[in-house]
């Protein structure tokens, strides 16, 4: 039973995060609304559950990580660190605004909470090794998180990366892979098709599972089983939709980066604001 209310609060969480996002975006009339919705869920255990870290010390050396490598799916990320303190949610009207410390992508130099900037893609797991490590020789028992894409998958540097986070064991990284099957320039199959992704990072060595990327048990057992072990490095290849949750992108080729009307993303809050009430009365 206290799993069972566990897993509603995360649910409620996480359609408190997607409504928040889809406000966020709702003033600008375009934006990365697709891998921005695909990716709710995840953080909403996360930040919801999972992680260590204190809103008012956003710089804690002995907090746990987490390098959002997607760096177009900043935005979710955004509103769930205004919701959880680490900014006024006022600041949220800053996204995508010159000046404003809330970029397209993520800054870790502009925003408070963000642990790595990124946005090259091919590049975040990377970094997050690299802070994984480091944690391990100061003697920390942090854990470093790193949502990847399953497109940027293309890029070779990630493969060396899962084959140095084996070789030196670390345990205190758990890498997503938001497998919503498409990128920019198209379906992931059709661009560069990495079939098997789950198969290919286990063939490294890493602890693997492939989930429902917008099942919030599944997500929040394939993370305990994580860090239960010291093993080795987990990799959660979540099966997702970009644009989930949002009646305008969800389903569509062309929603990485998508311009709106102001009724349909009337609509799509209309959307989600119900499937959050739902969640709240389950």
């Amino acid at each position: 039973m206290e799993k069972e209310l566990k897993m509603k609060e995360l649910r409620v969480y996480a359609e408190e995060i997607r409504v928040k996002t889809l406000e966020v975006f709702s003033h600008l009339g375009f934006g990365h609304v697709g891998g921005a919705m695909s990716v709710v869920e995840t953080v909403a255990v996360l930040y919801g559950s999972m992680m260590r870290y204190d809103p008012k010390n956003p710089a804690w050396p002995d907090r746990d990580k987490l390098v959002m490598s997607k760096g177009h799916a900043g935005p979710t990320l955004y509103a769930t660190l205004a919701m959880k303190g680490f900014f006024p949610e006022a600041m949220l009207r800053e996204l995508n605004q010159g000046g404003g410390r809330l970029p397209s992508h993520c800054d870790r130099n502009k925003t408070p909470g963000i642990d790595m900037t990124t946005g090259s893609l091919g590049q975040g797991i990377s970094a997050a090794i690299g802070i994984a490590l480091g944690d391990r020789m100061d003697g920390r028992d942090s854990m470093t998180y790193a949502i990847l894409g399953d497109g940027e998958l293309d890029e070779g540097q990630n493969w060396e990366g899962f084959m140095f986070a084996n070789h030196y064991k670390l345990s205190n990284l758990v890498v997503f892979v938001d497998a919503n099957g498409q990128q920019l320039d198209g379906y992931t199959k059709d661009v560069m098709d990495t079939d098997s992704i789950s198969e290919k990072i286990k063939a490294f060595g890493w602890l693997t599972y492939d989930i429902d990327g917008h099942d919030i048990a599944q997500i929040y057992d394939a993370v305990a089983a994580a860090k239960a072990q010291n093993e080795k490095p987990t990799a959660i290849v979540l099966r997702t939709k970009k644009g989930h949750g949002c009646t305008f992108a969800e389903g569509i080729l062309s929603n990485h980066h998508i311009n709106f009307t102001a009724e349909q993303m009337e609509e799509a809050l209309s959307h989600a604001r119900a499937v959050l009430a739902e969640a709240k009365n389950m």
